[in-house]
Order: structure tokens, then C-alpha cells, then sequence
């Protein structure tokens, strides 16, 4: 028995988000009119960073502003596209699948739940706090694509974690992947206002993460002295689709993401491993429609990346077994592909993954 990526582990949910009324007023929040357009004026709703309503404002179990728009802004103006607007726009399908996360989480638990648990009294409110900060990233985002451009709606999710312990689980892999595809994104950016805001919500995200660690597995928030960089964060943006409804993405939104290379995702055998640097392990290809093709008289390797670097292991692929560097530390996020060439130093050179690995708290990998 194999355990899948972490991602899907922990976000293979099942009952679909619901359609829930618009958000209680909490100060001047905007009432839906059917038309998303209005989206376009930057001056419509609470304003990131102006308003409570992003923080602490908004603590019922309605969509917030603007989740609670489900059609895309279409292009208001025919001139030039922003040099960043591909970025923002994979950037917010991204967000609205986090958001989505977060707002199931409100929807689904409540304060006793978590308590009961075992949980800090404080716990459901932070969950309704980060899905705040989360529908504040999206106003963000949206306001960052042009009027050129089409700024994409949420889609129907599946999720599923009928456990607080496993929808918390859920949280802390969100949050870290969230903070790597947000750097990887870096080294997309063309403009430097892009590459600001995109490190300004890295930050925000690793707040979300320290709380976790702290409060909930009573970690250090401390994940060594740098934080992993990815250089190819549209690998996983593309892990998220996974958790997208068939058919339920509004008619008019851009593709998600632009590249997607639909790579096979990558998990690991049960029992293979204690998942700790220098550890032996057996990779799992977890979806039997998407399996790699290995070329015979190939070699291939299973390249990690952690910190600022990256360490290649040798991977085999009759038994898919390889092993995790010793080299590394036993602390923040390890991310690993398959590559035919040392290092991964392209694009196409990578042929599965990447397989997402905390090592804060490691029991998470295995199913808590």
C-alpha cells in the first residue's frame, strides 16, 4: 500500500463545498448583483490591508468577499497584457483552490469540534482568520492581472477530512507548499512590484505555518536557516487540479496552470521508510492513468531539493527505491522529482512530481 503525494493524502476529500448565502455584513462587505465585473473596480468591497474584514472582520461560515463572486472578470480593455498577468492569473486558481480549503474548514467544524480534540480553545477562530487572510490573497491577486486579462473564478472542490486532526494535517502541507510555489513564482516574475507582492504573501503564509507548529504539534516554527526554493512551481500548482470538480470550473476562465506539464505524481510505499535524511525509501506512482515511461539505457534520478539547494540520488526504476539525502537536515519541506538528467536543470528534464515531504512534524506524511 502506497501513501500519495502528501497533497492528495491530506486533501482527498469528499463532500463538495456547498453553495452557501453571501457573507453577513461586516462593515460595508458588497452584496453579489449577478455580475462579477463589478470585481473590476479596484474601490469595490473591503480593500486588503484597510479592512478588519480581512483579518478578524468576518467570522461567519459564508464565502467572503470575494469568494462569494463565482464568474470571472473578463477584459475590459484590448491593449497590451501585463507582463505579469499569466503569473497572477495561475497564481489565483491556485488561491482559490487554498481559499476553498479554508473556507470547507469553517464550514465543516466549529469551536467544539477542535476542542474537543484536545485542541487550544483558539483553534477554529485562527482557521477562520487564515480563511480570511486567504480571500484577501485573492482580492490581491486579481487586482494584480490587468484589464487586459481575464481574471479567473473559483471552481466546485473536492475535499473531504472529516477529522480535525486530518484537516490540521491538511493545513500545515497547504501552507508550506504554498510558501515554495510562492518563491518558485519569484524567478517567473518580470516586474519587481510582482516579485514584492508575491514575497509579502510568502510572509503571511509562513505565519499561518508557524502557528500550526506551534500550536497544534507543538514543533519549533523553526525550519532551519532558509526555506526550500523550487524553481519549477507550476509542477506543483499543477498538483492542485486534483482536487477540482470535472466540469466545474466557470465557462470562461483561462486554462489552469499555463504550462501544466501533467506530470505523474509521485507518493511513497507504506512501511519503506521513517522518512528521515539518509533513509532508504520506495516511490510510489499514485495514479495508475498518468504512469511515467522510463527509456531503456536511461539513467534516472531522484533529485531533492531543500534550502537553496538541490542533492541527486540515484532512483531505480524497476524498484522505484532511492534514498533521501543525508546531507539534509531533518526540518522544513523536501521536494523531489524524477528527472533524466542530475539536478533537474530544466524544465522537461523532469518526468514525475514532485513529491511534497515535511519533515515538521514527519508523522504527518504517514497518515495521522
Amino acid at each position: 500500500m502506497y501513501t500519495t503525494s502528501i497533497i492528495a493524502a491530506a486533501l482527498l476529500l469528499v463532500p463538495e463545498l456547498r453553495a452557501v448565502p453571501t457573507p453577513q455584513e461586516v462593515g460595508p462587505p458588497p452584496q453579489p448583483s449577478g455580475s462579477s465585473q463589478i470585481l473590476d473596480d479596484p474601490d469595490f468591497g473591503p480593500i486588503p490591508s484597510e479592512s478588519e474584514y480581512y483579518n478578524t472582520g468576518d467570522t461567519s461560515k459564508s464565502p467572503p468577499f470575494p469568494g462569494n463572486y463565482s464568474q470571472p472578470v473578463f477584459p475590459t480593455s484590448n491593449g497590451t497584457k501585463g507582463a505579469d498577468d499569466l503569473l497572477f492569473q495561475n497564481l489565483l486558481g491556485a488561491e482559490w483552490a487554498i481559499y476553498a480549503f479554508y473556507q470547507y474548514g469553517v464550514e465543516t467544524f466549529n469551536s467544539s469540534v477542535f476542542e474537543a480534540a484536545g485542541y487550544p480553545n483558539t483553534t477554529y477562530d485562527r482557521i477562520v482568520e487564515i480563511r480570511n487572510n486567504e480571500a484577501g490573497h485573492a482580492r490581491i491577486f486579481g487586482e494584480a492581472i490587468s484589464d487586459a486579462s481575464t481574471k479567473p473564478a473559483l471552481c466546485k472542490y473536492q475535499f473531504g477530512l472529516s477529522s480535525p486532526v486530518a484537516f490540521l494535517a491538511a493545513h500545515t502541507v497547504v501552507e508550506i507548499s504554498s510558501m515554495a510555489f510562492l518563491t518558485g513564482l519569484t524567478l517567473q516574475a518580470q516586474l519587481d512590484s510582482s516579485k514584492a507582492t508575491l514575497l509579502a504573501i510568502a510572509e503571511t503564509e509562513s505565519r499561518h505555518e508557524a502557528w500550526g507548529l506551534i500550536d497544534i504539534w507543538n514543533e519549533s516554527p523553526f525550519g532551519g536557516p532558509v526555506d526550500t526554493i523550487f524553481p519549477y512551481a507550476n509542477e506543483i500548482l499543477d498538483t492542485t487540479k486534483v482536487f477540482i470538480v470535472p466540469g466545474s470550473c466557470p465557462k470562461g476562465n483561462p486554462d489552469y496552470p499555463v504550462p501544466s506539464q501533467n506530470l505523474p505524481s509521485i507518493g511513497y510505499v507504506n512501511g519503506s521508510s521513517d522518512l528521515a535524511p539518509g533513509s532508504p525509501v520506495t516511490l510510489a506512482f499514485t495514479d495508475p492513468k498518468n504512469q511515467p515511461t522510463f527509456e531503456s539505457g536511461t539513467d534516472y534520478y531522484a533529485v531533492f531539493f531543500h534550502g537553496i539547494h538541490n542533492i541527486t540520488a540515484p532512483f531505480d526504476t524497476k524498484t522505484n527505491k532511492t534514498t533521501i539525502p543525508k546531507e539534509f537536515e531533518a526540518k522544513g519541506l523536501f521536494l523531489t522529482v524524477i528527472s533524466d538528467t542530475p539536478g533537474a536543470p530544466t524544465l522537461d528534464s523532469v518526468k514525475a512530481g514532485p513529491w511534497v515531504l515535511t519533515e515538521q512534524p514527519v508523522e504527518i506524511n504517514m497518515g495521522v
